[in-house]
């Protein structure tokens, strides 16, 4: 029998993510209170033998002092067969925040006070869980699909962990520089495909303006530097305990540079069992069309 325990910061999509698991065909339950998660186990363990095979209970801060109690409830969980996995959902405060915001919700441990401190002290209290949780998946950036797709590959078809996820987003500086951007690169530097015509209207996605930009020698070997360090760099974020990894590239517009740039460290990285990889075009259009992210 496989076991999941989801728990989390409140608002960074427990809930969510139980439904998810419940369309993957697990058993769950929602806010067990700790006091009876053992007796649960006892009575999955008394019932027929094949009826259940996957179980994901949701455990919080809605369980109040008991929750500190729930260390030593692991603890005594004996089923054969069974190993307890906890997941943990996370999201940095300021999203945190403006989702709370956006549900007109008040925070469990706000006592209808200001969000952010509830969420200061729901993140004290959840401290340990976050220390020994299995899987940590930080959902600050990720869309609904994204964390379907993650939950399936960990729950479903039992595929290796990647606690780390690295998006390279082009954009131009005339529209600001990301705010959640962790490492930025000006490609400024390089020729201009704009100033000729025939290019203008074309975008980073196109042949021509890759073949233009990449055949300078310079931006090849600002490709390399720029692959060098980031995996030099990754797997020390990994080490620290990084979940998410926001690389910018930026050019004036963000059409041309940009994107041919962020395309190729892209490729450069591609597939590996380290990391989860996205790429993310802001400001290609500026028409109001969203560009997809891609994801491996």
């Amino acid at each position: 029998m496989r076991f999941v325990i989801v728990t989390g910061m409140s608002g960074a999509g427990k809930s969510t993510a139980l439904k998810m698991l419940e369309d993957m065909e697990y058993f769950c339950v929602d806010n067990l209170p700790v006091q009876l998660i053992d007796k649960f186990v006892q009575l999955l363990g008394d019932g027929v033998p094949g009826e259940i095979e996957k179980v994901a209970i949701g455990v919080d801060v809605r369980n109040g002092k008991a929750l500190n109690g729930l260390e030593k409830v692991l603890e005594n969980i004996r089923l054969p067969g069974t190993g307890v996995e906890i997941l943990f959902l996370d999201a940095d405060d300021a999203t945190l925040v403006k989702r709370y915001k956006e549900t007109r919700r008040s925070h469990p441990l706000s006592g209808g006070g200001r969000v952010d401190e509830g969420i200061r002290r729901e993140r004290e209290q959840l401290k340990f869980l976050r220390k020994y949780a299995d899987y940590i998946l930080d959902t600050s950036k990720l869309l609904t699909r994204e964390l379907k797709t993650e939950l399936e590959r960990i729950f479903v078809e039992n595929g290796e962990f990647k606690n780390l996820i690295v998006t390279i987003l082009s954009f131009g500086f005339k529209y600001g520089i990301p705010s959640d951007a962790d490492l930025v690169f000006d490609v400024r530097f390089l020729p201009n495909p704009y100033y000729i015509e025939k290019l203008r209207p074309l975008s980073g996605n196109d042949a021509p303006v890759r073949d233009y930009v990449m055949g300078f020698e310079i931006a090849h070997e600002f490709s390399d530097k720029l692959e060098d360090m980031v995996r030099f760099l990754i797997p020390n974020y990994i080490a620290e305990g990084k979940t998410q990894l926001v690389i910018a590239v930026g050019c004036t517009g963000g059409k041309h540079r940009s994107v041919t740039l962020a395309k190729e460290l892209y490729a450069r990285l591609g597939k590996n069992e380290e990391y989860g990889l996205r790429i993310e075009h802001r400001d290609i259009e500026k028409d109001g069309k969203k560009c997809l992210s891609q994801e491996t």
